[in-house]
């Protein structure tokens, strides 16, 4: 009884800290589960099912406010769901099945990337001055008033780095939110947070479930570990999707700054 209540009390709060920031499912819940004797494999593909249902709520709740910028997270999808479905038909049953130890290279390495990430947000404006006076992305309202070039040059960065997500996604179960958020928020700029965790999650969900059904494929999903997480998580994510509206932009910067921080220096020495 008291593992089921754990496990349910872990759902309850990476759901929060996704409906909060649109960070922490894969960041929080792999190494929760690991923390609780389940192989990385298995905690790896239960996490991206699990991850895929909590953001489909978030992004439900984040379409009602219109957080999401819909073209956007289409050129992201566009570049990540092929390398995800590649990865999973080709790649992942025997690599991750005999512990080549990629996992623990893979999580290193994101966790570099997440420092970097914190400080891309805490300059962001120092960012926009400096690249963006007029550019690519100085318009809410995406490609708005911009040259062909430069809507070209932005649809580009933004469809591969959509590839580069769905690979470190599908391999790890980390960075659909952390990663993802960086790459809005660089491209991006003049969006509000708000704006860049609505359209982070709704391309996390396609991602997630995509590569999650590849680990299914390939037995490494516990099902019945799912279920008792999703208990706590549907109620944490909604608390977290309200909260994080009260807040202005900067406080919520500030708090995706500190959680990628803490997030990556926990991988990087792990």
């Amino acid at each position: 009884m008291l593992d089921i209540l754990i496990l349910i009390a872990s759902g309850a709060l990476v759901g929060f800290a996704v409906g909060l920031t649109g960070v922490g499912g894969g960041s929080l819940m792999t190494p929760i589960l690991l923390l609780l004797g389940y192989s990385p494999p298995v905690a790896i593909g239960t996490d991206l099912l699990y991850a895929a249902l909590t953001k489909g709520s978030g992004m439900f709740f984040h379409h009602q406010k219109g957080n999401i910028n819909w073209k956007v997270m289409a050129l992201l999808a566009a570049g990540s769901l092929p390398c995800s479905l590649a990865l999973a038909y080709f790649y992942l049953g025997d690599a991750l099945k005999e512990g080549s130890g990629h996992h623990e290279i893979m999580t290193t390495f994101l966790g570099v990337m997440l420092m970097l990430t914190a400080l891309v947000i805490t300059f962001q404006k120092r960012i926009q001055r400096r690249f963006n006076g007029g550019g690519i992305a100085s318009q809410p309202d995406v490609w708005a008033s911009q040259s062909d070039f430069a809507h070209k040059h932005t649809a580009t960065v933004t469809l591969v780095l959509g590839m580069v997500l769905g690979i470190c996604v599908t391999l790890t179960s980390v960075g659909a939110g952390a990663i993802g958020a960086s790459i809005l928020f660089l491209l991006y700029p003049a969006w509000r947070a708000t704006q860049v965790v609505g359209t982070d999650i709704a391309h996390a969900v396609p991602l997630t479930a995509v590569a999650g059904l590849g680990y299914l494929a390939n037995g490494l999903v516990d099902l019945v570990l799912l279920g008792t997480l999703m208990v706590g998580s549907i109620p944490g994510i909604y608390l977290g999707t309200h909260v994080g509206t009260l807040f202005p932009d900067k406080w919520m910067r500030a708090v995706l700054a500190i959680a990628l921080v803490s997030l990556g220096v926990k991988f990087t020495l792990l």
